[in-house]
């Protein structure tokens, strides 16, 4: 069973993501620069509470455990990010729907929240595979689930309509429990 847990380093905790992180979350992340790849985006707190609504009920389905993302040391909101697309059978699932307040973008959160979630994932639920997958053209994304050491899969293409009616294909990456020793071992070393 993938159960809410609460994981925490040295920059970040993640948390299970509750409704009362809603306003944090928006007073953060309604910056459309934050879902310029994300098929819909999140402009309003309107939308931001219905963000919220959707990864819980996804979550209460047994297919999603969303995150809040808190700046450790003020204890801020200042993203979210989950696991999705949860199979319990086949021992997968994805690390996705990540996103960051500009603010602590290019700092040691993301990559931090990464490692958490792919220990947590690896050498708790025991998990055979994880996903992570990203717009095409996302140059910077995709180049930062290559420097933690996922492997380009291939691309899907036409594999959904955005909110702008834009036609995106998206490009897959894995790691598996094979390669999770190694891809630690490269995290840790950037984190240090």
């Amino acid at each position: 069973m993938i159960a809410p847990v609460i994981l925490t380093g040295r920059h970040v905790r993640l948390e299970p993501l509750t409704r009362e992180h809603t306003a944090g979350l928006a007073e953060v992340g309604l910056d459309d620069d934050l879902w310029k790849w994300i098929p819909t985006p999140v402009r309003t707190p309107e939308e931001m509470s219905a963000y919220v609504q959707t990864a819980l009920q996804e979550q209460a389905a047994g297919s999603a455990l969303p995150f809040a993302l808190l700046e450790k040391s003020s204890g801020r909101v200042i993203g979210s990010t989950r696991y999705a697309s949860i199979e319990h059978v086949h021992h997968r699932l994805e690390i996705g729907w990540t996103w960051v307040a500009h603010q602590w973008q290019r700092t040691a959160i993301n990559t931090e929240a990464k490692y958490l979630l792919l220990r947590h994932a690896f050498e708790v639920l025991k998990c055979m595979r994880v996903e992570l997958k990203t717009d095409s053209l996302n140059d910077r994304s995709r180049a930062a689930i290559l420097r933690i050491g996922a492997c380009e899969e291939g691309t899907f293409r036409n594999h959904m309509i955005t909110a702008s009616g834009r036609i995106r294909h998206t490009v897959y990456f894995s790691i598996v429990d094979s390669e999770w020793p190694e891809v630690r071992a490269r995290l840790e070393a950037r984190l240090r």
